[in-house]
């Protein structure tokens, strides 16, 4: 079971690259983050006829998580407990049924946090502590959980091109690094550390100042595992040459291979 990661950047202006990947990948699950489009508006047709089943949790303009599936979820949550005034559209699970039982998979995007003197990095961290919570539950069932998503987390000064010009960004704050670690701290594993501790492996190249050409990139998106899922983690990778196609997104897809 391939599960897949990518922060599309807008639904309407990546699509043709979505429609091409889509047509290319072997996923079973690809969790889409920073849709930006209302429920009505995704263009569910255009990937259905592809042979993939839609789950959206959208919002209109930003935010907004989508699930895109080869068979049909049995259950699909929308939404991240333990705040009824957040509505931000930024969380989505759904659960699947395998011959070696169900996998939950989450969809994550989680807050940016900048600039970090403003409500938007209390609110990070707030959102962070609501996932620590929700995932101590969910991990109470003793499943496979995935959780897949943007975290705009920067987890070690290896995971960036440059860790000074990182240090005033809330991606890379140690009350971040640290609610990050607390996340593992449950148990979970990151998969692309878990087979990898190589320098160089991001997930996102600015589009200023190129980037991408300079190789100046982080890594944000992540694939964090249970101990049920991680005792089934084959392999793990990062499509980067997606990065290189016209009209990019500035995230690429990463993905976890489980056998299940």
């Amino acid at each position: 079971m391939k599960i897949v990661t990518w922060n599309i950047n807008g639904i309407k202006a990546r699509l043709d690259n979505l429609l091409t990947w889509l047509k290319e990948t072997d996923a079973d699950v690809i969790c889409l983050q920073e849709i930006k489009s209302v429920d009505e508006n995704f263009p569910r047709l255009e990937i259905e006829t592809l042979g993939f089943h839609v789950e959206t949790h959208g919002q209109k303009g930003f935010n907004g998580v989508a699930i895109l599936s080869r068979t049909s979820p049995d259950e699909v949550l929308r939404g991240l407990p333990g705040d009824d005034e957040d509505d931000h559209a930024r969380f989505m699970e759904a659960v699947f049924s395998t011959a070696s039982g169900v996998v939950r998979v989450a969809c994550i995007y989680l807050p940016n946090g900048n600039p970090i003197d403003t409500p938007k990095f209390p609110y990070k961290l707030a959102w962070m502590k609501r996932l620590h919570i929700w995932l101590e539950g969910r991990l109470a069932l003793e499943e496979p959980i995935v959780i897949a998503g943007d975290y705009n987390v920067i987890p070690e000064p290896y995971d960036c091109y440059n860790a000074d010009a990182w240090l005033g960004d809330a991606l890379f704050q140690p009350e971040t690094r640290n609610a990050y670690r607390m996340l593992e701290n449950l148990g979970m594993t990151d998969a692309i550390r878990a087979v990898s501790d190589a320098p160089g492996l991001y997930t996102f190249w600015d589009y200023q100042a190129g980037a991408w050409q300079k190789n100046n990139g982080i890594r944000i998106d992540h694939l964090l595992l249970s101990p049920e899922a991680a005792s089934k983690l084959v392999s793990a990778d990062i499509d980067r040459q997606v990065r290189s196609w016209e009209k990019p997104s500035d995230h690429v897809p990463a993905a976890a291979v489980l056998a299940f």
